[in-house]
């Protein structure tokens, strides 16, 4: 894919030599081409990234920032009030995502939908997505959901349900997108707040509550 892109790009900057019809014209026109290209290779990176271990704790599946935390009602799998953590993930983000818990893979359902900026709150209702049921090692359930943004236009996911997934793990890719919800059972405690960046496999987003 990246490959691919990048290649076209070099032709395009080839081809802009011989069509600028004013001589000053072909140096913007390589360097628009050669800013493409920096900026697909950007989108595109994939670094190797130490994974933080877990035991009862959710790990953050893709980097951007925080910005929803709510209890709202979950009704595509849980048909409950869950906690929602919503992840905005920008263009300068690496966007590809990983599993958030130690456990099994149990349903996966994608949505067609509209292209919604994803800080937007109706994306994640109305926005092309692609929505996972996961069940950890303790029988918790936790949704997980891809949401494309206004530029995004193709959601990638690699999970096929029944099967067991490690946290961690890269699940999808979402390019030239946009955002992540999270639903936990009311009994979690969340540990990052509004507005805080955070990143793939090594933010904790929430843990189980201890017991009094």
């Amino acid at each position: 894919m990246v490959i691919g892109l990048v290649f076209s790009a070099l032709v395009l900057g080839i081809l802009s030599l011989f069509w600028a019809q004013a001589p000053w014209l072909k140096p913007f026109g390589i360097l628009a081409v050669l800013v493409l290209m920096v900026f697909l290779l950007q989108f595109f990176r994939n670094p190797k990234r130490e994974i933080r271990s877990i035991k009862e704790e959710i790990l953050c599946p893709a980097d951007g920032t925080v910005v929803v935390i709510e209890q709202t009602l979950e009704s595509e799998f849980l048909n409950k009030e869950a906690m929602q953590i919503s992840i905005f993930m920008s263009p300068f983000n690496i966007h590809k995502n990983l599993n958030p818990i130690n456990g099994f893979i149990r349903e996966v359902i994608y949505h067609k939908g509209k292209f919604l900026v994803a800080f937007n709150p109706k994306s994640s209702t109305e926005n092309e997505r692609c929505s996972f049921l996961y069940e950890t090692e303790h029988q918790d359930k936790i949704v997980m959901r891809q949401i494309a943004g206004a530029v995004a236009r193709r959601i990638v996911q690699y999970l096929v349900p029944g099967t067991k997934v490690e946290a961690g793990k890269e699940m999808g890719f979402i390019k030239f997108g946009s955002r992540v919800d999270v639903f936990l059972p009311l009994n979690y405690e969340i540990l990052v707040n509004l507005n805080d960046k955070v990143k793939a496999g090594q933010t904790l987003l929430a843990r189980v509550k201890e017991e009094f």
